[in-house]
């Protein structure tokens, strides 16, 4: 697409968006003319502010729950504590220490994914506005200001969308040694956090990607 054809795709989102109807963006072309931005970086600065603010109308038609990135992060952050915490009790030696050991891990996994993909993103030159759980999204996300995102490298935009995996498949082979080391937990447990890893690589190659982190990972890595 040419930059006259970029600004007709976006004009029709942009109409589509001030008519109060749910966007579909993809119908109007849009995520064509975003892919064409970000394979001419000569265009982000003519288009990036015009694509991010599309992209935040739409997603805020499809996210149920919002939270600014501040207070989100922060609850993010109590939640790796919490985490923690329970696994640290889980040296107590009472009959439930496993159980606290197996619900540290689900916390940590379920709260350093959004928090992966913020700091390498940060570090990229990437900027977020919120947290949100999504229609047909159970698990939290953060959610990027898509002007930055255009104007990170293309090999910043791809690792940030791969950290979040990373960090939640490496969770439970970090907290293997924990978990052979303190006598309280049963001796199934080290065998259930591998099993955990494994799963979650197995699911990773099957649907992420195709469909989700790993999908955007090898997307960007096109641009590069």
């Amino acid at each position: 697409m040419n930059p006259e054809e970029i600004d007709s795709t976006l004009a029709a989102a942009e109409s589509q968006i001030a008519s109060g109807r749910n966007p579909d963006l993809r119908a109007t072309g849009f995520w064509r003319a975003v892919g064409a931005v970000k394979a001419e970086p000569s265009l982000v600065g003519q288009f990036a502010d015009r694509i991010g603010a599309i992209d935040r109308a739409a997603f805020r038609e499809w996210a149920r729950i919002m939270i600014p990135v501040g207070p989100g992060t922060a609850l993010a952050i109590v939640a790796v504590f919490a985490g923690i915490t329970l696994i640290a009790l889980s040296a107590t030696g009472d009959d439930w220490a496993w159980a606290l050991f197996l619900a540290g891990t689900g916390v940590l996994i379920g709260a350093t994914h959004g928090l992966g993909h913020l700091a390498v993103g940060y570090f990229g030159g990437i900027r977020f506005y919120a947290w949100f759980i999504g229609k047909g999204r159970p698990q939290p996300g953060v959610k990027t200001a898509y002007a930055s995102y255009l104007s990170a490298t293309p090999g910043s935009r791809a690792w940030m969308h791969a950290s979040g995996a990373i960090v939640t498949k490496a969770i439970p082979f970090l907290l293997l040694p924990w978990a052979i080391a303190i006598s309280t937990v049963a001796a199934w447990v080290p065998v259930t956090l591998i099993i955990l890893g494994i799963v979650q690589i197995i699911t990773d190659i099957a649907w992420s990607t195709r469909s989700s982190d790993w999908a955007k990972f090898k997307r960007e890595m096109k641009y590069v």
